[in-house]
């Protein structure tokens, strides 16, 4: 009997200490799963955040940059924000002076979408939305250029998400606005609003048709490249060596 009850007595303390380590496993496996939880949160708001601020250039790379920055005009800043303003009007309001002021103002690609449904009919951009999520507002500004190139920008004059939404080449987007301006001076659909003189009228196709005799005549025409029959001639000239005929009337 006392070997029997020292058995049930072993085997209840073996299961009470299996039911513990089996609750502890249950609480640490909980923890573990909130504290990775809570390691990439971490990560991804600090990967957004350094989307946009990203470490200092050095040697080679630095003086690249420092070409790119040269590049930005002040005052070509001024003009494209009294133009935007007046395009869109008093809702998109106006940024600090400088590039980081610029830059936040354009960033979320709202103003940019304003800005070209205020140019086109259709208006492209259907749902213009503030956020605060970084993929949005580059989806935001991805909306803008696919709709800037449908309206005549060249793929050239065209600027990077990245070069906007992380400050990388701002001079770029300054040339793009600047094609995008010229552009909508040149149709002269009445969409334009602003002083026409702050943008270059982009150069016209100037089509000519011709006639079937008009083309036919043009075969005629000797071409320069063959010479020319015009201009001074040696008509009169005496050849070199003779004498000079002097004849009295």
């Amino acid at each position: 009997m006392e070997k029997t009850s020292r058995l049930e007595t072993a085997t209840g303390s073996t299961l009470l200490n299996v039911e513990l380590c089996g609750r502890q496993s249950s609480s640490f496996q909980l923890e573990s799963g909130r504290q990775r939880n809570l390691v990439k949160s971490r990560m991804a708001a600090q990967g957004a955040s350094t989307m946009a601020n990203k470490g200092p250039s050095y040697g080679m790379s630095r003086q690249v940059q420092d070409k790119i920055e040269q590049k930005y005009d002040p005052e070509l800043e001024v003009r494209l924000v009294e133009w935007i303003g007046t395009q869109c009007g008093s809702g998109v309001g106006k940024p600090e002076a400088g590039k980081l002021g610029f830059q936040a103002w354009l960033k979320d690609g709202c103003v940019l979408c304003e800005l070209i449904n205020t140019l086109c009919k259709d208006k492209p951009v259907k749902k213009i939305q503030s956020s605060s999520m970084a993929f949005k507002q580059m989806e935001q500004v991805s909306q803008f250029l696919n709709a800037a190139e449908k309206y005549g920008v060249v793929k050239t004059d065209m600027f990077q998400t990245v070069d906007l939404w992380e400050g990388k080449d701002l001079a770029a987007v300054q040339r793009t606005l600047m094609a995008l301006g010229s552009i909508a001076v040149t149709k002269d659909d009445g969409f334009f609003r602003g002083d026409p003189s702050w943008f270059f009228k982009k150069a016209q196709e100037n089509r000519r048709d011709f006639s079937d005799d008009q083309l036919k005549e043009g075969k005629n025409v000797i071409g320069l490249q063959m010479g020319s029959n015009k201009g001074a001639t040696q008509s009169g000239m005496t050849g070199y060596g003779r004498p000079r005929q002097i004849m009295n009337p």
